[in-house]
């Protein structure tokens, strides 16, 4: 007992040497931003989920079809579903006993529906890396939301799905919020490792976990670090954890159990305005008259909305750079002559956070708001609003739970591959054009938005209304290919159209726009970088070199 002991101690300080120089990283390597709101904090009653996946991710989105299984029939677990292409080796990490039926979803890097309309949003706080376990824990994060989204009808479901199969079969990767949502419900699960003495044949849970309900009233965001403080385990309708939750803090000396046990300081302790600065933003726009103070290190859980929202004041936040405030991303020398909000990655020297980090951002792969709604019928109630690429230069575009399939340029994209086969290269396309000329150009790209989202919302009620009635009539299939071939001509058309607006773009910004009389450089940024201070001030030395 003391060999092991001694052994454990060893491992760890060794682990935790190893990972400093990974902890001095610059904060730009976290990802996504993911925001949950109750269904009595919206304005019709959906309960919403948001996700930007603001990294080098898979953007490319499939139906994966509902099945049915036979008895002693397994699940290959891969390492992430992107392993299956991109160029990425594929890696099978196991196999568990497969169920009678699975449910329809739709998967991206990260599955996001599933026909139940239980959506999940996903954000990585990394936590401890001394409680990483990638050589023995069976689950990376996306096939653990895939196996639950195809077994789990409820949010809460999907929860304890994802936790039982964490603790039984081990979890691999770092630590990870998701924001899951149903008709009824909004949870928040967090998760981390075991540390690196589980392994499969422990007695012990291969993850720590836990997870707590946002009131129906409510609103809460997660933005790259853990945002669950105290739990109180005793009220299993507000909170959820594994076995473990106390005891590992103790092993690991995390947590002396007798100080308040927040499971965000003693698993993720996290202070940086890089994540805390979007959390301020979210709470800010809906709820100003709590007047929070952008420099606080902690705000609350989830704080009730000054006013219900919608799904289209969600979109708008999703595509926020904290325009109007003094953090605004759109000003200064830092924003260019022409005011962009991008602020490529960069090591600061300091080793301190350097760009403030915004929540729409140029490197996100693919963004979406979803609304889960309990008085229609799951096929037709669940509808993901998504966009490829940066939340401020795509088109929000409805892919509903019930549908069968996407269209061929959702599903397809080379990462290397410039090609107008792609929805992504469409949208990242004019992201990148809009550099030349951000403060111009964003204009036109928000107005092209607007005409193809003011469409989609304003066809909502009569769609679903047309598919309500086939549902109603004993048709519930002809609905869902009705949903189905309703979504895939609007993502065409808005695909179709972006690229027509992108070839506008090039002709209308050519060389600066000069065919358009463009004013060239704005005057307060020529007078920021001194420019002309020079040309007008004799600065020649009375030489003159002779010929040689």
């Amino acid at each position: 007992m003391r060999t092991k002991k001694i052994l454990f101690i060893v491992l760890t300080a060794l682990i935790a040497v190893s990972m400093l120089g990974a902890q001095t990283e610059p904060p730009e390597a976290g990802e996504c931003t993911s925001i949950l709101v109750g269904k009595l904090a919206s304005i019709d009653g959906s309960v919403m989920t948001t996700h930007t996946c603001d990294g080098w991710d898979d953007s490319r989105v499939t139906v994966v079809p509902r099945g049915t299984h036979k008895d002693g029939e397994m699940v290959q677990i891969w390492k992430t579903w992107k392993d299956q292409g991109y160029g990425a080796p594929a890696e099978v990490r196991g196999e568990i006993p497969q169920v009678s039926e699975t449910n329809s979803y739709i998967q991206s890097a990260y599955p996001f529906m599933n026909e139940y309309q239980v959506s999940i949003g996903e954000s990585t706080f990394s936590g401890r890396r001394e409680l990483v376990n990638a050589d023995q824990g069976l689950f990376y994060l996306e096939p653990l939301m895939a196996i639950a989204l195809q077994r789990g009808k409820t949010a809460r479901e999907v929860v304890q799905i994802m936790g039982s199969l964490a603790e039984k079969y081990g979890y691999a990767d770092g630590g990870e919020c998701l924001t899951v949502a149903d008709p009824n419900e909004g949870w928040v699960f967090e998760i981390v490792g075991p540390g690196p003495l589980w392994t499969a044949d422990s007695e012990t849970p291969g993850a720590v976990w836990v997870a707590q309900r946002v009131a129906d009233d409510r609103i809460f965001v997660s933005a790259n670090r853990s945002r669950i403080g105290e739990i109180d385990l005793s009220k299993p309708d507000w909170f959820m954890a594994s076995p473990n939750i106390f005891e590992t803090a103790k092993t690991y000396s995390f947590w002396d159990g007798k100080t308040v046990f927040r499971f965000n300081d003693v698993y993720a302790p996290k202070d940086t305005f890089y994540n805390s600065r979007r959390e301020w933003r979210v709470f800010s726009i809906l709820a100003p008259s709590r007047n929070f103070d952008a420099w606080a290190k902690r705000y609350p859980f989830s704080v009730k909305p000054d006013k219900k929202v919608s799904v289209r004041d969600i979109i708008a936040i999703t595509r926020d750079h904290y325009e109007g405030t003094q953090f605004d991303l759109t000003k200064g020398l830092d924003a260019g002559p022409f005011g962009s909000p991008d602020r490529w990655a960069s090591k600061n020297p300091t080793g301190t956070t350097g760009w403030e980090r915004s929540i729409s951002i140029y490197r996100c792969a693919y963004t979406f708001v979803s609304q889960s709604r309990s008085w229609l019928p799951d096929a037709i109630g669940g509808c993901a609003w998504f966009g490829e690429g940066a939340p401020h230069s795509t088109v929000y575009m409805p892919i509903y739970a019930g549908i069968t399939e996407v269209p061929k340029s959702l599903s397809t994209h080379e990462r290397f591959e410039y090609s107008r086969s792609s929805a992504r290269w469409a949208f990242d396309f004019v992201e990148n054009w809009s550099q030349l000329s951000y403060s111009y150009m964003i204009k036109d790209i928000q107005a092209k938005q607007a005409k193809y989202e003011n469409e989609f919302f304003d066809m909502q009620p009569a769609i679903e209304g047309a598919a309500l009635a086939m549902y109603n009539n004993k048709s519930p299939e002809l609905a869902k290919s009705f949903l189905t071939s309703y979504s895939n001509d609007a993502i065409n058309r808005a695909v179709n159209g972006w690229w027509v607006f992108a070839d506008e773009l090039v002709a209308k910004y050519n060389q600066g726009g000069i065919f358009l009389k463009s004013k060239g450089y704005p005057e307060e940024w020529l007078k920021a970088v001194k420019f002309g201070e020079s040309s007008n001030v004799k600065l020649y030395k009375d030489i003159v070199y002779p010929d040689d």
